[in-house]
């Protein structure tokens, strides 16, 4: 269906998202896919009827308010809404919406690549055969952690916590989890519920971050909460770099309290991550590849033009989050 809508998309998205959105809407596209100042994405979203944005436009509640009266909808091509203030939306009765769920399993699969690429050293590896180092082999080179039928903790049993519990099952690991609600059984999938992070930080050889960036979790994984686990655990995060004290869990590395981490994300991402995590052997790094497969990114460009195309039908989208 045809609408006669206008649609600010801000950053270069799929070739297939993008063929939809021009055969249904009037679309004002980011060809240079440049990231905008706040000054230019409000200018951009004169005489638009919705902005198609991403995590990284920075929708804060001064930039909201400074929206034209003509945004009526604001279409996350995202989980997570950390990036846009849903309070001062609401305030311009503007409709946020967001895409979950299909993202799940492309974001589990980066958990375990970061839990093996972290247990298994893969950062030396690499750059022993890449820089032409690697020279002999013997029976104590290179030994790592063998993950299999090791305890596997998530902080945050939500959609993807639950596909990575069931991927980490797959090396006959021992599921453990704290949650803000404890799960029905039936979820659980025989997962043994901590009630507090203090508990599930101390049962887990693999601790793996699944929590949502908000005020409650920023931080979360503190000295104080690091002290807790076993030591030479693995730290994964797949989730928000904001859900990290960065200086803390250096120092764990350095000391081997933390025996290795697997990063995805990070505070300040890209540029101005903390120099440590370049630097550091025992640490496996990925430039936030979650969701990067092309499946998903169709998916969660489809999953926005489909609550795009129920509101401006007069229907209440599937995703609204404000």
């Amino acid at each position: 269906m045809t609408h006669s809508a206008k649609i600010f998309v801000t950053r270069q998205l799929p070739p297939a998202v993008e063929e939809r959105l021009a055969n249904d809407y009037d679309c004002d596209f980011n060809s240079d896919d440049r990231l905008y100042t706040q000054n230019e994405l409000v200018e951009r979203a004169s005489e638009n009827d919705a902005i198609l944005c991403c995590h990284t436009e920075q929708l804060n509640a001064e930039t909201i308010q400074r929206l034209p009266e003509s945004i009526r909808i604001i279409a996350n091509f995202s989980v997570g809404v950390d990036h846009c203030d849903l309070e001062a939306a609401a305030k311009k009765s503007i409709v946020v919406t967001n895409t979950p769920d299909v993202l799940s399993d492309s974001t589990a699969e980066i958990a375990m690549l970061c839990m093996l690429g972290a247990a298994r050293r893969a950062t030396e590896g690499q750059h022993l055969v890449r820089s032409d180092q690697w020279h002999d082999w013997s029976p104590t080179f290179m030994l790592g952690t063998q993950v299999t039928g090791k305890r596997f903790g998530i902080i945050g049993m939500g959609r993807v916590g639950q596909v990575t519990a069931k991927r980490a099952r797959g090396f006959d690991m021992e599921i453990h989890y704290h949650n803000r609600r404890r799960l029905d059984p039936s979820a659980e999938q025989g997962a043994i519920y901590h009630d507090s992070m203090e508990s599930l930080v101390a049962s887990s050889d693999v601790l793996s971050l699944h929590c949502p960036n908000n005020p409650d979790s920023l931080g979360l994984l503190d000295q104080k909460l690091i002290t807790h686990l076993p030591d030479g655990a693995i730290v994964v995060n797949t989730a928000r770099g904001t859900v990290v004290n960065d200086d803390a869990l250096v120092d764990a590395l350095k000391t081997g309290k933390v025996g290795a981490a697997g990063l995805d994300v990070f505070n300040n991402e890209p540029s101005h991550i903390h120099s440590a995590y370049r630097e550091l052997s025992n640490v496996f790094v990925l430039p936030h590849l979650g969701s990067a497969t092309v499946q998903t990114r169709d998916a969660m460009g489809f999953r926005a033009l489909d609550n795009l195309d129920a509101y401006f039908e007069g229907e209440e989208p599937g995703d609204r989050v404000a």
